[in-house]
């Protein structure tokens, strides 16, 4: 019994080890199980805290991604909007008071919106706010009436200080208190309307929008009703109103109404102000900060001036006004019409040249404005007419650069397209002016025009070449398409005895004070103030005048702009033109050195290079050296630099045609330095002074040349040598190119005999003193002039020729 209970006791304490044992273990496990939960718990909270974290960071660089992508973009738009709106309402229109100025409007540009206030926007500047008017709306306004009055006043400035004087007609119906609201636009010609004035004011509106008229400038009709005219407004009044409302905007009648309803209608821009903030039908949603009145005193000062203004009459034309919508866009076919100014009522002057009035005479005295109608004409021409229609030919007789304006130069590369040739400085070179009239293109296709600024110089002197000058403007005028433009200070006696071509002329411009341009009985010339013109079409007769007021055409860098954007619209094949500055001295060219040496073509004559031919196309003088008696050069005068250049031009000239041996004979001490770098260029060259000279230079295979500086210094033993070289040289192809400082000392030299010498160029020598040398007797007509030349070879000429010698010795060293 005992055995059996401890058996049981002992059986109890073994499961009740091994149930400790499992719970031991259970519990190990769940601890275990707890130790993992909770690490994951905390790993996932982690995980968790970082990804709000992530998320968080993420987000709010997202954000400022967002809004600095916003503030870029609305910034940008901004700037778009304030362009736009800077374009849409430029000067008086859209400027701020502070900086605020009247400002004209641009030719052919629509008028444009006006500022009312600013619109504002979340941390971008305020834009601003623009309603429209003129061309566009009327306006019907409610709200404070001391602040509708404020804006009415803002409108009507900005309105006014856009467009030009007298354009805006204005009228003003305020019969509560008398036109007092608006009377500071008064000095304008403002009308007022008082009490009982709103029927026949709206009966003449209507009368005014059923005449079939041209529009001229805008009215603008302000209503300030007050509720007894509202009241006391009958049925037909309203359907007047509505009327107007309807059919205004179209002719230029435009409303501005505080106190009284206007019809629905699309032209009706309505503004409603609280608190000085503006709703506007136009705007939609967004609402305009309206800006303050603007100053009194500055209103009262644009009146008086435009008042001012108004008594003036309009202002001239600018340059800018006579340019046509679009370039090159006119024919020639039927002549050239182009506009050079405006009548006193603003009205464009148009001049014409055709086949039936073909020429034009220009008269004015010095400082009247003869350039600027020339350069007016030609600015309006070369805009219409492109160089397929249109050549010009212009030549200036004045001192000064006139005309270097349509010409390439150092700093403006660009041409005008039409120009054709320019000869400028001429005052000294008539040869060019008849050398032009001579070989004047004139195609068939284009209407050429030749214009020459102080033409009688082209008949100075009384000789042959004014003469044959004649002659040519006397063919030139009847030749068909060919329009000549003759300008003078004197008038046109020059003209007077020459009916042929007088005649022709029969549209004429007087300028102030210019005489003789129209007939004796006609004295508007003498009457016309500054910067205007008579214009006539009947050869001067009174009765036929029409007065024009000139823009000013001198500002060159505002053509510079206009001549470089029709430069860049050039057709292809349109070439620079010729031009001829003879102010300016040509410089040898650089193919005539020897430095660029081109071997003469077998069998070909050489000839030396003396100067530039005054003639349409650039071109040398030569001399040619043949094998043959007389082939000799003789330069005389005392102009010993120009001498020097003509002795270095022909030396050069012939080194670079060939082979050639050159004998340099200096006897003049002036010289040495010029002689002395003509033999430093010259490939092969011997040189000799008064110690060594000889005139007994020996036979060569090729051509020789002696170049001598100063011959007549060589004395009277050295004559007979030099006196043989010169009669039997050229026939062994040895030939003198010398420099004698007179004809008499050359006449000394050849014993009287002037045969050896077959060409001369003739420096500060007068035209009495070559008769020796001249084929026909008492010399030629010939006075010297500075950097001139009168260039005679007896194998060529039958009259010596005016040349220019290049300019040597100073540009190259």
């Amino acid at each position: 019994m005992g055995s059996h209970r401890n058996a049981l006791v002992a059986v109890i304490r073994q499961e009740l080890a091994e149930a400790r044992g499992t719970a031991r273990a259970v519990l190990a496990a769940a601890e275990s199980a707890r130790g993992e939960a909770q690490n994951r718990r905390r790993l996932v909270r982690d995980a968790y805290a970082t990804c709000l974290n992530q998320l968080a960071t993420a987000r709010e660089t997202a954000r400022q991604d967002i809004r600095q992508r916003f503030h870029g973009e609305a910034d940008r738009l901004a700037g778009h909007l304030r362009g736009l709106a800077s374009a849409s309402a430029s000067g008086a229109a859209g400027t701020s008071w502070r900086l605020w100025a009247p400002s004209d409007p641009e030719p052919g540009r629509p008028p444009g919106l006006l500022r009312i206030g600013t619109i504002d926007f979340d941390e971008t500047e305020a834009l601003p706010g623009l309603i429209p008017l003129l061309d566009r709306a009327h306006l019907h306004l409610s709200g404070p009436q001391s602040t509708l009055d404020e804006v009415i006043t803002g409108l009507l400035l900005r309105a006014l200080g856009s467009t030009r004087a007298g354009e805006v007609e204005l009228t003003v119906y305020d019969p509560e208190r008398l036109g007092e609201t608006l009377a500071v636009f008064a000095p304008l010609g403002t009308r007022f309307v008082g009490p009982g004035g709103l029927g026949p004011l709206l009966d003449e509106l209507v009368d005014r929008l059923c005449r079939d008229e041209d529009r001229d400038g805008w009215r603008i009709v302000v209503l300030l009703a007050d509720p007894a005219t509202v009241e006391e407004m009958t049925r037909a009044q309203r359907a007047q109103l509505d009327r107007i409302v309807r059919t205004g905007v179209g002719r230029g009648v435009h409303l501005v109404v505080r106190g009284m309803e206007l019809t629905e209608h699309p032209s009706v821009e309505r503004i409603t102000v609280r608190d000085r903030i503006a709703s506007c039908s136009s705007l939609d949603r967004l609402e305009v900060r309206l800006d303050p009145a603007p100053p009194p005193q500055r209103v009262a000062a644009f009146c008086r001036e435009a008042a001012d203004r108004l008594r003036q009459g309009p202002p001239p034309a600018r340059l800018a006004d006579l340019e046509p919508d679009r370039h090159w866009a006119e024919s020639a076919r039927d002549g050239l019409l182009a506009p050079i100014g405006d009548s006193t009522d603003g009205v464009l002057v148009e001049l014409s040249l055709g086949d039936r009035s073909p020429h034009l005479l220009i008269g004015g005295p010095a400082g009247s404005g003869k350039t600027n109608l020339i350069y007016t004409w030609l600015g309006s021409l070369a805009t219409r007419y492109g160089p397929g229609e249109l050549a010009v030919h212009l030549l200036d007789f004045t001192p000064g650069d006139a005309f270097t304006r349509y010409v390439p130069g150092p700093r403006d590369p660009s041409w005008l397209p039409q120009l054709r040739l320019a000869g400028i400085n001429l005052q000294h070179d008539r040869e060019f002016g008849l050398a032009v009239l001579r070989h004047l293109d004139t195609p068939a296709a284009v209407r050429t025009v030749l214009v020459i600024d102080e033409f009688p110089v082209l008949f100075d002197g009384r000789d042959a070449l004014a003469d044959e000058a004649t002659a040519l403007l006397a063919e030139l005028v009847r030749r068909e398409r060919v329009h000549l433009v003759l300008s003078a200070q004197d008038g046109v006696q020059s003209l007077t005895g020459r009916p042929a071509v007088f005649d022709r002329f029969t549209t004429r411009i007087a300028l102030p004070q210019a005489r003789r341009v129209l007939a004796a009985d006609n004295l508007a010339a003498s009457l016309i103030p500054r910067f205007h013109t008579v214009v006539n079409g009947e050869s001067g007769l009174a009765g036929a005048n029409r007065i024009v007021r000139l823009p000013d055409a001198g500002d060159r860098t505002a053509w510079g702009a206009t001549q470089r954007r029709l430069w860049r619209c050039r057709p292809a094949g349109c070439e620079e033109p010729r031009v001829f500055d003879g102010s300016v001295v040509p410089r040898l060219p650089a193919a005539f050195r020897s430095s660029g040496r081109v071997p003469a073509a077998a069998g070909t004559v050489p000839s030396a290079v003396l100067g530039e031919r005054i003639e349409v196309t650039a071109q040398p003088a030569r001399l040619g050296l043949q094998a043959e008696p007389g082939r000799n050069l003789a330069v005389l005068g005392n102009r010993s630099g120009e001498a020097c250049d003509v002795l270095a031009a022909a030396a050069l000239s012939l080194a670079a045609q060939g082979p050639a041996h050159f004998s340099v004979v200096c006897l003049e001490p002036e010289a040495e330095p010029a002689a002395t770098r003509l033999v430093a260029e010259l490939p092969a060259a011997d040189w000799y002074d008064a110690a060594d000279v000889h005139f007994e230079p020996p036979e060569s295979d090729v051509p020789r040349y002696v170049i001598g500086y100063g011959l007549d210094a060589a004395g009277p033993r050295h004559r007979p040598a030099l006196r043989a070289l010169l009669t039997g040289g050229p026939q062994r192809r040895i030939h003198v190119l010398g420099w004698w400082r007179s004809v008499a000392r050359l006449r000394d030299d050849l014993a009287g005999r002037f045969e050896p010498i077959g060409a001369w160029v003739a420096l500060g020598v007068h035209g009495s003193e070559l008769a020796p040398l001249h084929p026909r007797p008492g010399g030629p007509y010939w006075t010297p002039r500075p950097r001139r030349a009168l260039f005679f070879d007896s194998a060529v000429h039958r009259t010596p020729e005016v040349i220019i010698p290049y300019e040597v010795n100073s540009d190259h060293t």
